[in-house]
């Protein structure tokens, strides 16, 4: 009962300083998800791609937030979080996966939809790797297609955004909202009242939801920061063995062999051109496992807290859904 009462408290007393103010539509709320790492599972794949898994996961988790960075500079956006999980009622979602990444190119398969189901972009961006452009792009197509929507366009997916969150919290209070279409979009079919108390009850869930949101945000920011140094030069490494790469291939093409092809003397020349390349590979792996090993430790520190947070939200949500289930009751039984 302590238990219950408590949950209770906290749904009806939560500070209605959490609830959202009015604001410009514009300025739409971002969710980043943590991008895919596009690491195929067939690992005979890994070494013709040039793919090494453990860079990758350090990627797909640092890469989002140089994306939030371009994003929040440009000052077009509402609050912009990386989330460690698709956020299927945020205003503005964006997948990312990474489809390339040496040292001369990035390569990142885009993917941004928002709440009413519109699908902003579904393109690959791709640069050079030495500037950001690719994410400038990313974000000059974002603000190119909010450009094309009116004002009660950009509102109606906030209040989509807001419906979809209660009908996951409360599917009795707001089903009766929204119709989810066959092509994967969503209409409104009514508002609640501004005064409706269970819409007030979900305002402030959502702003106590994003208090959790932002400290996962603030813990992945941090490791951010670590990552940016040491996988810089990773990349610069990359860079400069692609063109050590490139400059032994092309030397190797065009010297001739002073051996009879099919001699002794040929083969063992081909043999040692194959032991160099085993050896650049060994070579490349070894820094790649020096990568991880100078951020492993973080990266479990972060994971670490980010599980224990979003267990906590996901036993609130739980507790949250039967107390606001059992309030819906409460408020639309008809007297004696």
């Amino acid at each position: 009962m302590t238990r219950r009462w408590f949950a209770v408290a906290a749904l009806l007393v939560a500070s209605a300083g959490f609830a959202e103010t009015a604001r410009d539509p514009a300025h739409l709320n971002i969710s980043v998800a943590l991008f895919d790492t596009g690491v195929p599972e067939n690992r005979a794949l890994h070494r013709d791609l040039e793919i090494f898994p453990r860079v990758r996961k350090i990627e797909a988790l640092y890469l989002p937030f140089v994306l939030r960075k371009t994003l929040t500079a440009s000052g077009e956006w509402g609050a912009i979080r990386v989330v460690p999980d698709s956020d299927v009622a945020a205003e503005l979602l964006i997948y990312g996966t990474i489809i390339r990444s040496d040292g001369d190119v990035l390569g990142l398969q885009i993917r941004a939809v928002d709440a009413s189901g519109r699908v902003w972009t579904d393109n690959v961006f791709s640069g050079p790797t030495s500037n950001e452009d690719i994410y400038q792009a990313i974000a000059d197509a974002l603000l190119a297609m909010r450009q094309t929507l009116d004002e009660r366009a950009l509102r109606n997916i906030i209040e989509t955004s807001l419906l979809r969150y209660g009908q996951q919290l409360a599917p009795m209070a707001f089903d009766e909202y929204l119709q989810e279409n066959a092509d994967g979009t969503f209409t409104i079919l009514r508002l609640p009242a501004s005064n409706d108390p269970m819409l007030e009850r979900i305002e402030r869930l959502r702003g106590v939801e994003y208090v959790f949101t932002d400290a996962v945000d603030a813990k992945f920011r941090e490791l951010s920061t670590d990552v940016a140094t040491v996988h810089e030069l990773w990349r610069e490494y990359r860079r400069q063995f692609k063109r050590f790469q490139q400059e032994e291939s092309l030397r190797v093409q065009t010297k001739p062999s002073s051996f009879e092809r099919g001699s002794y003397d040929s083969m063992m020349e081909r043999y040692e051109t194959y032991k160099w390349d085993r050896q650049a590979a060994e070579e490349q792996e070894n820094w790649a496992v020096g990568f991880e090993n100078e951020m492993g430790p973080t990266i479990t520190a972060i994971e670490e807290r980010v599980e224990e947070l979003e267990g906590w939200v996901e036993s609130r949500y739980a507790e949250w859904q039967r107390i606001l289930g059992e309030l819906f009751e409460l408020e639309t039984e008809l007297p004696d």
